[in-house]
């Protein structure tokens, strides 16, 4: 990339100047970003030639202070050119650096990378989640072995980070890490977020991603039937756990909570709505957005049965739920023994709630948005598109007025 450099020397007139000379300064200029260091000599006002950037005059004091002018300049040009045959990023601090001798560290991807997440692990509970550390400390290290694989090295300067680098990268995830394709452009974006800062910081002086698109697919959303949800109700397990995770998803069909937040349910988080009946008053984990959610029966009759569970009694939690791994392993069993063949995960759950359970029943999509503890109600209206059933229902209700007699 090209740069607008110049330098200029000038008079700098000292704090509470009254008379006598002044200190020659010099500044370094990169795109218009400067730099400012003195050149350890002095002229006085009525000696000195803005315009030429020199003193006047032929007397020898003159011209030995014009030399060493002449000889910084061609110290910097000489740096300039150094640092362009070198390939290495040209800024006013990098340019003063080299023309001073001063070996600057280079700011690396892997170490911005890491000092980013250090950051947010600092910040867990306030602003961030675990989940969120998580990922992007997936991210961090599939660039690492990216980095390693593609370029034979530890670590990469961000100023080394190009067009090329991101779309090799993205190759990277789809072919040696079996990304899908969403899976891709969220490691793609989690990327992003630390080049970004680096550009703020001025560690890069172009942005790799300009010329890149990322598209995610749309996936489509698996729900439970009412007859798939009748079959897991009605089926009756011998096996414990089997029971209890069955329960603690039916409880998630008829809340719509997701696993993290039925997981932390507590008995408190139970109390009387605005209706006198029963309703489930909590924050969402994920984003902290207040949810309230009406108790129907079948989730009623679910808290019931575990009420004096013990661990629900010593640890005051609403259901004894296992761990998220050993839950959606333990559905594949329960999807097997009750023929369905879906591949049943707690998403489902909360999508078959926004579906099988609300939104084909006739629940206004306001409603059924605040339940969800959405932020935006195009979120829910994902779920409304899926629903064919219930558009043909809609539909029925016209067809004998526009009936051919």
């Amino acid at each position: 990339m090209k740069n607008t450099f110049s330098l200029l020397f000038y008079l700098k007139k000292p704090r509470n100047y009254v008379s006598g000379a002044m200190p020659i300064y010099m500044r370094i200029t990169v795109d218009g970003v400067h730099k400012e260091l003195s050149s350890g000599k002095h002229c006085e006002p009525n000696q000195w030639n803005t315009k030429a950037g020199r003193l006047d005059g032929k007397k020898e004091d003159a011209r030995t202070i014009n030399r060493h002018l002449k000889a910084i300049e061609d110290k910097v040009d000489q740096a300039h050119t150094e640092l362009f045959k070198a390939d290495q990023e040209i800024t006013a601090e990098s340019l003063k650096n080299k023309y001073l001798g001063v070996e600057e560290e280079p700011h690396t991807l892997l170490l911005a990378f890491q000092e980013h997440n250090e950051k947010v692990e600092a910040l867990l509970g306030n602003g961030f989640k675990k989940g969120t550390l998580t990922k992007y400390n997936t991210t961090l290290k599939h660039t690492k072995s990216f980095i390693l694989d593609k370029f034979k090295v530890s670590d990469m300067a961000v100023t080394k980070i190009d067009n090329y680098f991101i779309t090799e990268f993205d190759f990277y995830l789809r072919s040696k890490c079996n990304c899908a394709n969403n899976a891709a452009v969220k490691h793609i974006k989690n990327l992003g977020k630390v080049i970004r800062i680096c550009l703020a910081n001025r560690w890069m002086t172009h942005d790799p991603f300009l010329n890149h698109r990322n598209k995610v697919t749309k996936v489509v959303r698996v729900i439970l039937s009412p007859s798939e949800l009748k079959s897991i109700y009605s089926k009756e397990f011998t096996i414990e756990r089997l029971r209890v995770v069955r329960d603690t998803f039916l409880f998630c069909c008829y809340t719509g909570l997701s696993f993290i937040d039925v997981q932390e349910l507590t008995k408190s988080e139970i109390r009387k709505g605005v209706d006198g009946y029963s309703w489930i008053l909590k924050n969402r984990h994920k984003t902290s957005v207040a949810t309230h959610i009406p108790l129907l029966p079948v989730a009623e009759e679910i808290i019931e049965r575990y009420a004096t569970h013990p661990q629900c009694e010593h640890g005051n939690r609403v259901l004894p739920v296992f761990s998220n791994q050993k839950m959606n392993a333990y559905l594949k069993e329960i999807a097997d023994l009750c023929e369905i063949t879906k591949h049943l995960t707690f998403h489902i759950a909360r999508h078959t709630f926004a579906t099988t359970v609300t939104l084909s029943n006739g629940i206004p999509i306001e409603s059924v948005s605040k339940m969800l503890g959405h932020t935006d109600i195009r979120t829910t209206q994902i779920y409304a598109k899926i629903l064919d059933t219930k558009v043909g229902a809609d539909m029925a209700m016209i067809k004998n007025k526009y009936s051919v007699a």
